[in-house]
């Protein structure tokens, strides 16, 4: 009888385990892998009138015949546009995500070192953009950042400058509404983890005679080394295919891979061409995603 019931007792945890593994996976399954797979097939696919699916098997004869059009891949990897748009939302993702890792380490370090009771408060302020529309605050920019804009009648004003200064429509004003959209996505992780921090190894290294300097780059910033990257997957994987920022602040020289996507999708009506460049740009994102997963696997070993 108790060894009945043992043996339902692990059959009850092996199922509730085996569902709670499961679901994530289902969704997985339902909300990427399903429609990554539906994107492949169309960029392989040929257009067929106005059936953007095209036919990659057929039937005739007994014989099933596979049809897989490679020439989209072949031309973005021969022309010099594609090319240079990759490059180019790559440059833009990782300085912006250097950009917030700057700034936004300073903000969590303080946040984790301030007393209990007025860190809800800090963190409260940090989402305190996510309250107001997304494209409410990068409008806001425009206005900012206008000729006639706030900063060039202060400075007019201030009688520091006698014309004013071009500033949208750059790539600075690219940088400043990318690095302001994302600062919150580095800013959390790092305080999640900083906050975690075991002071006790602050207080080794000071006995050990290391400086309050020597102390944050030796102890501090390698113990935060996973808050880093995940803050930086964070900010990294969403800026490189960021298209609203670079299309209402971004000039024609900071062209990134988001328009170029909306451009074949909506413009030229390309759907095979513009699905081939949505596989690309995904396996660019889960090159980061397989290193941090490696380091994180790594990190867990005893």
């Amino acid at each position: 009888m108790i060894s009945s019931l043992k043996k339902l007792s692990r059959v009850r945890a092996l199922s509730g385990r085996r569902l709670v593994i499961g679901v994530p996976f289902v969704w997985l399954i339902v909300t990427f892998l399903v429609p990554f797979l539906i994107v492949f097939r169309i960029s392989i696919s040929e257009t067929e009138g106005e059936d953007p699916f095209g036919t990659v098997l057929s039937y005739a004869d007994g014989v099933i015949h596979l049809k897989v059009k490679l020439a989209n891949y072949l031309f973005i990897f021969n022309d010099d546009l594609y090319l240079y748009t990759y490059l180019s939302s790559i440059k833009y993702a990782l300085i912006t995500t250097f950009l917030c890792l700057a700034i936004g380490y300073p903000f969590a370090y303080f946040i984790a070192r301030a007393r209990a009771g007025i860190r809800p408060v800090l963190l409260m302020l940090v989402m305190l953009p996510f309250w107001t529309s997304f494209l409410l605050r990068i409008y806001a920019w425009k206005g900012i950042l206008a000729n006639d804009g706030i900063v060039n009648r202060a400075l007019l004003s201030l009688g520091w400058i006698v014309a004013p200064l071009h500033m949208m429509n750059t790539e600075f004003s690219l940088l400043i509404g990318m690095v302001y959209a994302y600062l919150p996505f580095m800013i959390l992780p790092l305080y999640a983890n900083l906050v975690k921090l075991d002071e006790r190894f602050l207080e080794a290294a000071a006995d050990l005679g290391a400086s309050r300097w020597q102390t944050f780059w030796r102890v501090t910033v390698p113990l935060s080394r996973s808050g880093i990257i995940a803050g930086a997957m964070l900010v990294f994987i969403p800026a490189i295919g960021e298209y609203v920022i670079p299309e209402l602040l971004g000039g024609p020289r900071t062209l990134m891979i988001g328009h170029v996507l909306w451009d074949e999708f909506f413009t030229n009506n390309d759907w095979p061409m513009a699905s081939a460049v949505t596989v690309v740009v995904i396996f660019l994102i889960l090159v980061p995603m397989m290193i941090f997963n490696k380091y994180q696997a790594e990190r867990g070993r005893p």
